[in-house]
């Protein structure tokens, strides 16, 4: 039997306003051969399928084409869990009619255990799958009058690790034939690495779980959340898969990654680690501004022939007229996303932020909270509390 590992495809996400759906529709024709090719079995995706909550008619419509497009493959079965981009009504919508397809969906956290928890028979090979999504705090947690924050946020961990091991517990009880059994996540490990493009969860310590904090009864737990491929505390049976696309400038220096493991006689005795194709290359180029125009030369396009996309990093100061970057770059064929200035003074006020910034939506509501604290002179970090206290409340505005 063969499983294959993916998650935080976000469908519908955009670099700089700038549309992805060239590399994301050239990632799924080629995960669709891969498991063709390959022969998968069991395909699982850890949340964020979607970039927001609420997706466009083509993202859904690349969703819906892509399962459906698995049936004339060896992939016998999907399982699909929610992320903290998804909306669980979004994804669990059509789960009944998916489930026909074989394809399970589990958006948001269950009343019964039981419901997160699937027995997978393939030829003579049977798995257990814990397909537990993002926990939301107020799918597992409820606040009480006169507990203090930290006791909340004590309880919320608590209650997550008691989720998972509810989950194993189920999994033990029904698991009569010895076979591996398989947790899904998507949260925020302690040890992970993030990058631009990831906001962390913050319930108060909502992420501060690590790898020994997973029941040792889960022979596999396939991670989302972070965005680069990633073991976890050094336990090679806890790993992120990463995203398959690059979402941010600071993810261009790692390769992107699905993961395939392989089970026989009732032993994931293989996990390899599978480079995905990097549909369109990206650059960051830095230095003063001649030689930043020297390197335009060698900005190139690869086989798949998509428009490089470049940021720029000028070691100039303030002041520099940036003009002549942009006009000899169109004389070539790659677009600039963003430029920026590498000395360029940290503690900007929010004025100047929104007149240096194309669009608002450029903007994350933790930058503005955390500059606006800075003008009040309010210390974020003497004050740890009033952070998270945001991060919950923007999460709960999100997730409406």
């Amino acid at each position: 039997m063969k499983i294959l590992h993916t998650a935080d495809w976000h469908l519908g996400h955009r670099l700089h306003e700038q549309s992805q759906l060239e590399e994301q529709m050239l990632f799924l024709a080629w995960i669709e051969n891969y498991i063709n090719v390959e022969k998968i079995d069991i395909l699982l995706i850890s949340g964020d399928v979607f970039d927001t909550g609420s997706p466009s008619n083509q993202s859904l419509e690349l969703y819906y084409n892509f399962l459906v497009s698995l049936k004339s493959t060896s992939c016998s079965s999907i399982i699909i869990t929610g992320g903290n981009h998804d909306s669980p009504g979004t994804l669990n919508a059509p789960k009944d009619i998916l489930s026909a397809l074989s394809i399970k969906v589990v958006g948001k956290a269950t009343e019964a255990i039981s419901n997160e928890i699937f027995e997978i028979d393939v030829h003579t090979e049977k798995v257990i799958i814990a397909a537990v999504p993002y926990l939301r705090d107020g799918d597992i947690r409820r606040a009480v009058a006169g507990e203090s924050f930290e006791e909340l946020t004590d309880k919320y961990k608590t209650a997550l690790i008691n989720h998972y091991q509810t989950a194993a517990d189920h999994c033990q009880a029904i698991n009569t034939s010895n076979a591996p059994v398989i947790a899904l996540g998507h949260l925020f490990a302690i040890g992970g690495s993030v990058s631009d493009s990831e906001q962390n969860i913050y319930v108060g310590t909502l992420g501060h779980i690590g790898a020994e904090d997973f029941p040792a009864y889960f022979d596999y737990v396939a991670l989302g959340h972070l965005h680069r491929p990633q073991i976890i505390g050094g336990n090679e049976k806890v790993r992120y898969s990463g995203s398959p696309t690059i979402l941010s400038f600071s993810e261009i220096n790692y390769a992107k990654k699905i993961l395939v493991l392989s089970v026989e006689d009732n032993t994931i005795n293989d996990i390899k680690e599978i480079v995905i194709p990097r549909f369109r290359n990206f650059y960051k180029v830095t230095g003063k501004m001649a030689d930043c125009i020297h390197a335009f030369p060698e900005i190139i396009s690869n086989s798949f022939q998509l428009t490089p996309w470049v940021e720029i990093v000028l070691d100039e100061d303030n002041t520099i007229n940036t003009e002549e970057l942009k006009n000899e770059a169109e004389k070539y064929g790659f677009e600039i996303l963003k430029t920026s200035l590498k000395n360029q003074r940290k503690n900007i006020g929010i004025e100047e932020l929104l007149e240096n910034t194309k669009s608002i939506k450029e903007l994350l509501p933790t930058e503005v909270f955390k500059l606006k604290c800075a003008e009040m002179g309010y210390d974020l970090e003497e004050n740890p509390a009033i952070w998270d206290a945001f991060n919950e409340i923007l999460q709960a505005v999100k997730n409406q």
